[in-house]
Protein backbone atom coordinates (compact mmCIF):
# COMPACT_ATOMS: atom_id res chain seq x y z
CA UNK A 1 0.00 0.00 0.00
CA UNK A 2 0.89 3.70 -0.27
CA UNK A 3 2.97 5.21 2.58
CA UNK A 4 0.75 6.55 5.46
CA UNK A 5 0.85 9.43 7.81
CA UNK A 6 1.37 7.93 11.14
CA UNK A 7 1.24 9.81 14.20
CA UNK A 8 2.50 8.00 17.93
CA UNK A 9 1.45 9.10 21.26
CA UNK A 10 3.82 7.69 23.79
CA UNK A 11 7.52 7.26 23.56
CA UNK A 12 8.18 4.29 25.61
CA UNK A 13 9.32 0.81 24.91
CA UNK A 14 6.01 0.70 22.51
CA UNK A 15 5.52 3.70 21.13
CA UNK A 16 9.53 4.13 20.06
CA UNK A 17 9.36 0.76 18.80
CA UNK A 18 6.36 1.12 17.08
CA UNK A 19 7.30 4.59 15.27
CA UNK A 20 10.60 3.85 14.49
CA UNK A 21 9.92 0.35 13.04
CA UNK A 22 7.08 2.08 10.86
CA UNK A 23 9.25 4.56 9.33
CA UNK A 24 11.60 2.37 8.43
CA UNK A 25 8.97 0.43 6.56
CA UNK A 26 8.61 3.54 4.55
CA UNK A 27 5.50 5.42 6.21
CA UNK A 28 5.87 9.22 7.84
CA UNK A 29 5.77 9.07 11.58
CA UNK A 30 5.69 11.65 13.88
CA UNK A 31 6.21 10.51 17.39
CA UNK A 32 4.33 12.33 20.52
CA UNK A 33 5.36 12.78 24.11
CA UNK A 34 4.37 15.33 27.08
CA UNK A 35 8.01 14.85 28.11
CA UNK A 36 9.73 18.08 26.27
CA UNK A 37 13.18 17.11 27.37
CA UNK A 38 12.60 13.39 26.51
CA UNK A 39 11.42 14.72 22.94
CA UNK A 40 14.77 16.99 22.65
CA UNK A 41 16.83 14.33 22.92
CA UNK A 42 15.06 11.65 20.98
CA UNK A 43 15.38 14.56 18.15
CA UNK A 44 18.92 14.71 18.75
CA UNK A 45 18.98 10.63 18.30
CA UNK A 46 19.52 10.40 21.87
CA UNK A 47 17.43 6.79 23.00
CA UNK A 48 17.52 5.87 26.71
CA UNK A 49 16.11 2.62 26.53
CA UNK A 50 18.32 -0.02 26.04
CA UNK A 51 16.71 -2.00 22.82
CA UNK A 52 19.32 -3.77 20.55
CA UNK A 53 19.13 -2.07 17.30
CA UNK A 54 16.59 0.93 18.36
CA UNK A 55 18.95 3.71 18.34
CA UNK A 56 20.19 3.02 14.58
CA UNK A 57 16.45 2.84 13.57
CA UNK A 58 15.86 6.24 15.40
CA UNK A 59 19.22 7.58 13.76
CA UNK A 60 17.95 6.35 10.26
CA UNK A 61 14.61 7.71 10.51
CA UNK A 62 15.81 11.28 11.68
CA UNK A 63 17.95 10.94 9.04
CA UNK A 64 15.69 10.25 5.90
CA UNK A 65 13.01 12.21 7.15
CA UNK A 66 10.57 9.56 7.97
CA UNK A 67 10.80 10.31 11.70
CA UNK A 68 10.14 12.71 13.55
CA UNK A 69 9.74 13.39 17.18
CA UNK A 70 6.89 16.78 18.46
CA UNK A 71 5.16 17.45 21.58
CA UNK A 72 1.34 18.14 22.00
CA UNK A 73 -0.67 15.85 20.32
CA UNK A 74 -3.79 17.36 19.28
CA UNK A 75 -1.74 19.52 16.52
CA UNK A 76 0.47 16.43 15.17
CA UNK A 77 -2.88 14.53 14.24
CA UNK A 78 -4.14 17.40 11.96
CA UNK A 79 -2.86 15.45 8.59
CA UNK A 80 -3.22 11.88 10.39
CA UNK A 81 -4.21 8.42 8.90
CA UNK A 82 -4.02 6.78 11.19
CA UNK A 83 -3.20 7.50 15.51
CA UNK A 84 -1.67 5.18 17.21
CA UNK A 85 -1.91 5.02 21.10
CA UNK A 86 0.85 3.95 23.25
CA UNK A 87 0.14 5.36 26.33
CA UNK A 88 0.81 3.56 29.91
CA UNK A 89 -1.81 1.50 31.31
CA UNK A 90 -0.78 0.02 34.71
CA UNK A 91 -2.31 -1.73 36.79
CA UNK A 92 -5.30 0.44 38.91
CA UNK A 93 -6.92 0.06 41.62
CA UNK A 94 -8.26 -3.59 42.51
CA UNK A 95 -5.65 -4.61 39.67
CA UNK A 96 -7.84 -3.81 36.56
CA UNK A 97 -5.84 -1.87 34.06
CA UNK A 98 -5.79 2.21 34.14
CA UNK A 99 -7.07 3.56 31.20
CA UNK A 100 -6.68 7.16 32.34
CA UNK A 101 -3.55 8.05 29.86
CA UNK A 102 -5.48 6.93 27.22
CA UNK A 103 -8.66 8.04 27.71
CA UNK A 104 -7.15 11.80 28.22
CA UNK A 105 -5.59 11.54 24.90
CA UNK A 106 -8.43 10.55 23.31
CA UNK A 107 -9.91 13.70 25.03
CA UNK A 108 -6.80 15.79 23.44
CA UNK A 109 -7.10 14.32 19.97
CA UNK A 110 -10.90 14.07 19.55
CA UNK A 111 -11.99 17.50 17.86
CA UNK A 112 -8.72 17.52 15.69
CA UNK A 113 -8.45 14.58 14.14
CA UNK A 114 -9.48 15.18 10.54
CA UNK A 115 -12.42 12.33 8.89
CA UNK A 116 -11.47 9.01 8.02
CA UNK A 117 -8.74 8.76 10.30
CA UNK A 118 -8.15 5.59 12.26
CA UNK A 119 -7.24 5.40 15.85
CA UNK A 120 -5.58 2.60 16.96
CA UNK A 121 -5.18 1.13 19.97
CA UNK A 122 -1.62 -0.31 20.32
CA UNK A 123 -1.13 -0.13 24.26
CA UNK A 124 -2.59 -3.30 26.19
CA UNK A 125 -5.70 -2.49 26.85
CA UNK A 126 -9.40 -4.25 28.25
CA UNK A 127 -12.34 -5.47 26.25
CA UNK A 128 -14.49 -3.13 25.42
CA UNK A 129 -11.91 -0.62 25.21
CA UNK A 130 -12.31 0.15 21.57
CA UNK A 131 -16.10 0.83 22.00
CA UNK A 132 -15.43 3.37 25.09
CA UNK A 133 -12.83 5.06 22.79
CA UNK A 134 -15.52 5.20 19.99
CA UNK A 135 -18.01 6.93 22.82
CA UNK A 136 -15.27 8.99 23.78
CA UNK A 137 -14.76 10.33 20.31
CA UNK A 138 -18.11 10.89 19.33
CA UNK A 139 -17.14 10.72 15.73
CA UNK A 140 -18.82 8.24 13.62
CA UNK A 141 -16.40 9.30 10.64
CA UNK A 142 -13.51 7.96 13.14
CA UNK A 143 -12.71 4.36 12.99
CA UNK A 144 -10.98 2.66 16.14
CA UNK A 145 -9.07 -0.20 15.59
CA UNK A 146 -7.43 -2.70 17.79
CA UNK A 147 -3.77 -3.59 16.95
CA UNK A 148 -2.14 -5.36 20.09
CA UNK A 149 2.11 -5.52 20.34
CA UNK A 150 3.61 -8.59 20.72
CA UNK A 151 7.00 -7.29 21.73
CA UNK A 152 9.61 -8.72 24.29
CA UNK A 153 12.20 -6.04 26.19
CA UNK A 154 15.80 -6.75 24.26
CA UNK A 155 14.21 -8.34 21.00
CA UNK A 156 11.48 -5.26 20.63
CA UNK A 157 13.03 -3.85 17.05
CA UNK A 158 13.17 -8.23 15.44
CA UNK A 159 9.64 -8.95 17.29
CA UNK A 160 8.05 -6.21 15.54
CA UNK A 161 10.23 -6.49 11.89
CA UNK A 162 9.75 -10.58 12.05
CA UNK A 163 6.68 -11.00 14.27
CA UNK A 164 4.71 -14.41 14.49
CA UNK A 165 1.65 -12.74 13.34
CA UNK A 166 -0.38 -9.55 13.08
CA UNK A 167 -3.43 -8.96 15.17
CA UNK A 168 -5.86 -6.42 14.19
CA UNK A 169 -9.63 -5.90 15.65
CA UNK A 170 -12.28 -3.43 14.41
CA UNK A 171 -15.98 -3.00 14.66
CA UNK A 172 -16.08 -0.90 11.32
CA UNK A 173 -16.10 -2.33 8.01
CA UNK A 174 -12.58 -2.60 6.17
CA UNK A 175 -10.58 -0.28 9.22
CA UNK A 176 -8.91 -3.82 11.21
CA UNK A 177 -7.74 -4.59 7.01
CA UNK A 178 -6.32 -0.96 6.00
CA UNK A 179 -4.21 -1.13 9.77
CA UNK A 180 -3.14 -4.60 8.39
CA UNK A 181 -1.95 -3.58 5.33
CA UNK A 182 0.25 -1.12 7.19
CA UNK A 183 2.55 -4.17 7.84
CA UNK A 184 1.89 -5.96 4.08
CA UNK A 185 5.57 -5.75 3.34
CA UNK A 186 6.63 -7.89 6.63
CA UNK A 187 4.66 -11.15 5.12
CA UNK A 188 3.63 -12.11 8.49
CA UNK A 189 0.23 -13.96 9.00
CA UNK A 190 -2.27 -11.39 9.40
CA UNK A 191 -5.65 -12.40 11.97
CA UNK A 192 -8.23 -9.44 11.89
CA UNK A 193 -11.33 -9.81 13.36
CA UNK A 194 -13.87 -7.69 15.17
CA UNK A 195 -12.43 -5.82 18.34
CA UNK A 196 -13.57 -7.67 21.12
CA UNK A 197 -11.21 -10.33 19.87
CA UNK A 198 -8.22 -8.69 18.83
CA UNK A 199 -8.50 -7.21 22.49
CA UNK A 200 -8.75 -10.45 24.30
CA UNK A 201 -6.15 -11.87 21.93
CA UNK A 202 -2.98 -10.02 23.66
CA UNK A 203 -4.80 -10.83 27.39
CA UNK A 204 -5.27 -14.64 26.93
CA UNK A 205 -1.41 -14.74 24.79
CA UNK A 206 0.50 -13.51 28.13
CA UNK A 207 -1.70 -14.79 30.27
CA UNK A 208 -0.87 -18.50 29.00
CA UNK A 209 2.66 -17.74 29.11
CA UNK A 210 2.55 -16.29 32.69
CA UNK A 211 0.83 -20.08 33.51
CA UNK A 212 3.72 -22.17 31.86
CA UNK A 213 6.07 -19.98 33.91
CA UNK A 214 4.38 -20.77 37.00
CA UNK A 215 3.73 -24.60 35.87
CA UNK A 216 7.24 -24.86 35.54
CA UNK A 217 8.32 -23.15 38.67
CA UNK A 218 6.31 -25.81 40.41
CA UNK A 219 7.55 -28.52 38.55
CA UNK A 220 11.08 -27.16 39.49
CA UNK A 221 10.02 -27.64 43.12
CA UNK A 222 9.31 -31.31 42.57
CA UNK A 223 12.37 -32.07 40.84
CA UNK A 224 13.77 -31.13 43.99
CA UNK A 225 11.58 -33.22 46.23
CA UNK A 226 11.69 -36.68 43.86
CA UNK A 227 15.62 -36.35 43.21
CA UNK A 228 14.88 -35.26 39.22
CA UNK A 229 16.85 -32.63 37.28
CA UNK A 230 14.50 -29.92 35.20
CA UNK A 231 16.81 -29.67 32.46
CA UNK A 232 16.13 -33.16 31.74
CA UNK A 233 12.40 -32.69 32.62
CA UNK A 234 11.37 -29.74 30.40
CA UNK A 235 13.93 -31.25 27.34
CA UNK A 236 11.48 -34.15 27.47
CA UNK A 237 8.35 -31.72 27.46
CA UNK A 238 9.68 -29.51 24.89
CA UNK A 239 10.39 -32.20 21.97
CA UNK A 240 6.45 -32.29 22.24
CA UNK A 241 5.46 -29.87 19.62
CA UNK A 242 1.86 -29.55 21.32
CA UNK A 243 4.38 -28.08 24.22
CA UNK A 244 7.15 -26.45 22.40
CA UNK A 245 10.53 -25.33 24.26
CA UNK A 246 9.93 -22.11 24.87
CA UNK A 247 8.91 -20.06 28.54
CA UNK A 248 9.74 -23.75 29.95
CA UNK A 249 12.82 -21.49 31.68
CA UNK A 250 12.11 -22.10 36.01
CA UNK A 251 13.33 -18.74 37.75
CA UNK A 252 12.78 -16.71 40.54
CA UNK A 253 9.02 -16.22 39.52
CA UNK A 254 8.03 -13.70 36.15
CA UNK A 255 7.87 -10.02 36.29
CA UNK A 256 8.22 -7.13 33.82
CA UNK A 257 5.82 -4.40 32.87
CA UNK A 258 3.25 -7.03 31.53
CA UNK A 259 2.71 -10.10 32.94
CA UNK A 260 1.67 -8.90 36.29
CA UNK A 261 -0.29 -6.54 35.09
CA UNK A 262 -1.98 -8.13 32.34
CA UNK A 263 -2.65 -11.44 34.59
CA UNK A 264 -4.75 -9.23 37.30
CA UNK A 265 -6.17 -7.01 34.74
CA UNK A 266 -7.99 -10.33 32.81
CA UNK A 267 -8.41 -11.83 36.56
CA UNK A 268 -10.69 -8.67 37.15
CA UNK A 269 -12.59 -8.98 33.51
CA UNK A 270 -13.28 -12.50 34.07
CA UNK A 271 -14.59 -11.42 37.46
CA UNK A 272 -16.84 -8.66 35.99
CA UNK A 273 -18.52 -11.36 34.08
CA UNK A 274 -19.26 -13.35 36.70
CA UNK A 275 -16.86 -15.95 36.06
CA UNK A 276 -14.21 -17.40 38.68
CA UNK A 277 -10.97 -17.54 36.43
CA UNK A 278 -9.31 -19.78 39.13
CA UNK A 279 -6.58 -21.17 37.09
CA UNK A 280 -5.04 -17.79 36.46
CA UNK A 281 -5.59 -17.08 39.78
CA UNK A 282 -3.67 -20.17 40.62
CA UNK A 283 -0.80 -19.04 38.74
CA UNK A 284 -0.40 -15.36 40.34
CA UNK A 285 -0.90 -17.23 43.37
CA UNK A 286 1.91 -20.03 42.65
CA UNK A 287 4.31 -17.28 41.42
CA UNK A 288 4.02 -15.07 44.63
CA UNK A 289 4.97 -18.65 46.46
CA UNK A 290 8.28 -18.99 43.85
CA UNK A 291 9.96 -15.89 45.23
CA UNK A 292 9.05 -16.93 49.17
CA UNK A 293 10.61 -20.00 47.85
CA UNK A 294 13.96 -18.19 46.86
CA UNK A 295 13.38 -16.61 50.14
CA UNK A 296 13.95 -19.68 52.43
CA UNK A 297 16.75 -21.03 49.98
CA UNK A 298 18.63 -17.61 50.50
CA UNK A 299 17.94 -17.86 54.58
CA UNK A 300 19.28 -21.61 54.50
CA UNK A 301 22.12 -21.21 52.88
CA UNK A 302 23.06 -18.35 55.37
CA UNK A 303 22.30 -20.25 58.21
CA UNK A 304 18.78 -19.62 58.69
CA UNK A 305 18.69 -16.48 59.82
CA UNK A 306 18.61 -13.27 57.26
CA UNK A 307 18.81 -10.18 59.72
CA UNK A 308 22.64 -9.04 59.03
CA UNK A 309 23.62 -11.54 56.54
CA UNK A 310 25.37 -9.84 53.94
CA UNK A 311 24.05 -11.44 50.73
CA UNK A 312 25.26 -10.35 46.96
CA UNK A 313 22.95 -9.91 44.31
CA UNK A 314 23.57 -10.60 40.48
CA UNK A 315 21.11 -9.08 38.14
CA UNK A 316 18.41 -6.23 39.27
CA UNK A 317 16.34 -5.85 36.03
CA UNK A 318 13.66 -8.39 35.11
CA UNK A 319 15.83 -9.73 32.42
CA UNK A 320 18.89 -9.63 30.58
CA UNK A 321 19.35 -7.39 27.69
CA UNK A 322 17.23 -4.78 29.46
CA UNK A 323 17.04 -2.07 32.33
CA UNK A 324 13.64 -2.13 33.50
CA UNK A 325 12.84 -2.35 36.85
CA UNK A 326 9.53 -2.70 36.80
CA UNK A 327 7.93 -5.52 38.18
CA UNK A 328 11.40 -6.91 38.55
CA UNK A 329 11.11 -10.38 40.36
CA UNK A 330 15.19 -9.61 41.03
CA UNK A 331 14.03 -6.16 42.58
CA UNK A 332 11.32 -7.84 44.68
CA UNK A 333 13.56 -10.69 46.14
CA UNK A 334 16.15 -8.08 47.01
CA UNK A 335 13.44 -5.88 48.80
CA UNK A 336 12.20 -8.86 51.31
CA UNK A 337 15.68 -9.48 51.36
CA UNK A 338 16.35 -5.85 52.88
CA UNK A 339 12.53 -6.41 54.83
CA UNK A 340 14.34 -9.55 56.74
CA UNK A 341 17.04 -7.12 58.18
CA UNK A 342 20.04 -8.34 55.20
CA UNK A 343 22.76 -5.96 54.07
CA UNK A 344 22.26 -6.49 50.46
CA UNK A 345 24.84 -5.39 47.75
CA UNK A 346 23.70 -5.88 43.56
CA UNK A 347 25.27 -5.87 40.11
CA UNK A 348 23.26 -5.40 37.27
CA UNK A 349 25.28 -4.61 34.02
CA UNK A 350 22.22 -2.00 33.14
CA UNK A 351 21.55 -0.58 36.78
CA UNK A 352 23.86 1.68 37.97
CA UNK A 353 20.93 3.83 40.37
CA UNK A 354 20.76 2.94 43.80
CA UNK A 355 17.59 1.41 45.23
CA UNK A 356 16.22 1.50 48.29
CA UNK A 357 18.20 -0.44 50.92
CA UNK A 358 20.41 -1.98 48.61
CA UNK A 359 23.72 -0.79 47.30
CA UNK A 360 24.37 -0.89 43.94
CA UNK A 361 28.02 -1.27 42.54
CA UNK A 362 29.77 -2.02 39.85
CA UNK A 363 30.99 -5.04 39.27
CA UNK A 364 30.02 -8.70 40.31
CA UNK A 365 33.23 -8.79 42.43
CA UNK A 366 32.21 -5.99 44.39
CA UNK A 367 28.64 -7.54 45.02
CA UNK A 368 30.49 -10.20 46.47
CA UNK A 369 33.40 -8.74 48.36
CA UNK A 370 32.56 -10.31 52.27
CA UNK A 371 29.07 -11.91 51.33
CA UNK A 372 27.83 -14.97 52.84
CA UNK A 373 25.63 -16.36 49.90
CA UNK A 374 26.17 -15.00 46.15
CA UNK A 375 22.44 -15.07 44.41
CA UNK A 376 21.82 -15.37 40.42
CA UNK A 377 18.30 -13.23 39.85
CA UNK A 378 18.82 -12.32 36.16
CA UNK A 379 19.73 -14.26 33.86
CA UNK A 380 23.01 -12.13 31.71
CA UNK A 381 25.49 -13.99 29.64
CA UNK A 382 28.41 -12.08 31.65
CA UNK A 383 28.12 -13.99 34.96
CA UNK A 384 28.94 -17.37 32.87
CA UNK A 385 32.63 -15.49 32.02
CA UNK A 386 33.42 -14.61 35.60
CA UNK A 387 36.74 -15.82 37.78
CA UNK A 388 34.96 -17.78 40.29
CA UNK A 389 38.13 -18.51 42.02
CA UNK A 390 38.59 -14.90 42.37
CA UNK A 391 34.45 -14.51 43.28
CA UNK A 392 35.56 -17.43 46.09
CA UNK A 393 38.37 -15.48 47.83
CA UNK A 394 36.00 -12.23 47.93
CA UNK A 395 33.47 -14.41 49.67
CA UNK A 396 32.89 -14.88 53.22
CA UNK A 397 30.91 -17.76 52.46
CA UNK A 398 30.58 -20.22 49.78
CA UNK A 399 27.45 -21.29 48.58
CA UNK A 400 26.29 -19.90 45.26
CA UNK A 401 22.37 -19.90 44.38
CA UNK A 402 21.23 -20.21 41.04
CA UNK A 403 17.79 -18.80 40.27
CA UNK A 404 18.11 -18.87 36.77
CA UNK A 405 20.25 -22.40 36.30
CA UNK A 406 22.92 -20.23 34.04
CA UNK A 407 26.28 -20.78 35.33
CA UNK A 408 28.52 -24.20 34.91
CA UNK A 409 28.10 -25.99 38.29
CA UNK A 410 31.62 -27.75 37.38
CA UNK A 411 33.20 -24.28 37.19
CA UNK A 412 31.39 -22.87 40.68
CA UNK A 413 32.67 -26.03 42.55
CA UNK A 414 36.10 -26.40 41.25
CA UNK A 415 36.95 -22.96 42.38
CA UNK A 416 35.65 -24.42 46.31
CA UNK A 417 31.77 -23.05 46.52
CA UNK A 418 28.63 -25.07 46.26
CA UNK A 419 25.81 -24.55 43.77
CA UNK A 420 22.55 -24.99 44.24
CA UNK A 421 20.31 -24.28 40.95
CA UNK A 422 16.36 -24.63 41.00
CA UNK A 423 14.74 -27.70 40.26
CA UNK A 424 18.35 -29.06 39.85
CA UNK A 425 20.38 -31.99 42.02
CA UNK A 426 22.34 -29.86 44.76
CA UNK A 427 25.97 -29.46 44.24
CA UNK A 428 27.99 -28.95 47.44
CA UNK A 429 31.67 -30.67 46.96
CA UNK A 430 34.56 -28.96 45.18
CA UNK A 431 35.52 -31.35 41.73
CA UNK A 432 38.85 -32.74 42.93
CA UNK A 433 41.27 -33.76 39.72
CA UNK A 434 42.09 -37.52 40.34
CA UNK A 435 46.25 -37.48 40.17
CA UNK A 436 47.38 -40.58 38.79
Amino acid sequence: MNAARIVVVGTGYVGLTTGACLASLGHTVTCVDVDTVKVARLSAGRVDILEPGLAELVARGLTGGTLSFVVGAAEAVRDADAVFLCVPTPMGAGGAADLRAVEDVVTEIADHLPPDCAVVTKSTVPVGTTRRISALLGRSDIAVVSNPEFLREGTAVDDFLGPDRIVVGSDTPGAAQWIADLYASLGAPSVVTDAASAELVKYAANCFLAMKLSYVNSIAELCERFGADIESVTEGMGHDRRIGRSFLKPGPGWGGSCLPKDTSALLRMSESTGFGFELLDAAIAENLAQRERIIAKIARAVGGNLADARIGLLGLAFKAGTNDLRDSPALGVASVLCAHGAEVTAYDPAVAEEQPGILVVDSAYRAAKGADAVVVLTEWPEFRRLDWHYMAESMHGDTVLDTRNLLDPDTVLDAGLSWQGIGRPRAVERVTPIVS
